[in-house]
């Protein structure tokens, strides 16, 4: 009779909602070849797993070829649908996990992961000897699996995109918008650092995740110069528009309060910052000497949300929108406003607004 082929994992053995788990570390060469996930030609209610994302694969895989020397990855968590044994080495909690080979591996959360390690190791087959935090569970049927994937993702809540960037030293951009708001003095006391979505009471007046993205608008024409020039061409552009919008100096003097300025005007909201910073790549390329002079332009625009031009461009029932379309809607406002050129979809828009009657 010839012996069964097996896994056999050094693991830790645990405890949760009476039953029993592992953890185990498996080397990433490996990692591939063991585990799979669902196909996605299988119906939904017969899978215990989405469908794998291709698009989110490169991304990942690029983020561990390019930081080999510290990518950051929480543990694959799978179900084992087999006989499995557990030896303790002297210890009730420590010894090995034999598995058959023929058992079948369901992951139930980390397939990205997965996915994002066969690749890398296409072009660094180095990363194979490193390993990653596997968590293994007896796989009670696709009933228990589903029920696994649910729960493992009930409660995953994304970080805000204005702490993403807070704590981002690696992201070019990230490190930009922070020494950014560092050097303009307004931007330096009235910007939460933490959320992109500022309560009532909130003594700051714009948000980081905005700032953020307003000034890749604005950098769309020097994305290729070093970082030291964007901080430079950022800073400049950013004091001269805080100089001609005097609301703004009124909350940083604190003659006015924050709150109030939000709920009456738009110009520090985050479809107005972007507009601006889509405006101003084009002002800076098509005025580079005198660019400044253009900004007083500014002062003249009626700001406040009573303003009925704003109604279908950038507000709509009186409620602010930050889509795209809002976006380009502001950007070919304000280009109006300071005479610069628009291009042939901001002309549309502009078009199709004005034959709506608004």
């Amino acid at each position: 009779m010839a012996l069964p082929f097996e896994y056999v994992f050094p693991a830790i053995r645990g405890i949760q909602a009476g039953r029993e788990y592992y953890v185990s570390m498996c080397p990433v060469r490996l990692i591939p070849k063991i585990f799979s996930f669902d196909d996605e030609e299988i119906p939904p209610e017969m899978r215990a797993q989405r469908i794998l994302n291709r698009s989110r694969v490169p991304e990942i895989a690029r983020y561990i070829v390019n930081n080999p020397a510290d990518y950051v990855f929480s543990a694959i968590t799978v179900s084992i649908n087999a006989d499995i044994t557990f030896e303790p080495f002297g210890s009730e909690d420590i010894g090995k996990l034999t598995v058959p080979m023929d058992a079948r591996f369901v992951i139930n959360d980390g397939q990205h992961r997965r996915a994002a390690f066969e690749q890398a190791l296409k072009e660094n087959p180095d990363l194979g000897d490193e390993t990653i935090a596997v968590v293994f569970f007896l796989d009670i049927g696709l009933k228990r699996s589903q029920q696994m994937f649910t729960d493992l993702n009930r409660y995953a809540v994304h970080p805000d995109p204005s702490l993403n960037i807070l704590y981002d030293s690696r992201d070019r951009k990230a490190i930009l918008s922070k020494s950014l708001v560092k050097e303009v003095k307004i931007f330096d006391r009235l910007t939460d650092m933490e959320r992109s979505n500022l309560p009532v009471r909130s003594s700051k007046l714009f948000t980081l995740s905005s700032i953020y993205n307003a000034t890749q608008a604005l950098l769309v024409n020097h994305r290729d110069a070093e970082i030291e020039k964007q901080v430079e061409i950022s800073v400049r552009f950013w004091r001269a528009v805080s100089s001609n919008i005097p609301d703004w100096q009124q909350v940083f003097d604190k003659k006015v309060s924050p709150g109030e300025i939000r709920r009456e005007y738009i110009h520090s909201h985050a479809v107005t910052l972007a507009g601006m910073g889509g405006a101003g790549a084009v002002l800076l390329s098509t005025h580079p000497e005198k660019w400044e002079a253009q900004l007083k332009a500014l002062r003249k625009i009626d700001w406040s949300r009573s303003n009925p031009d704003w109604e279908g461009r950038v507000m709509f029932g009186g409620r602010l929108s930050k889509s795209r379309t809002c976006v380009s809607f502001m950007t070919a406002y304000l280009k109006k406003a300071m005479k610069l050129p628009m291009t042939a979809e901001e002309e549309r828009l502009e078009k199709a607004y004005a034959l709506a009657g608004r």
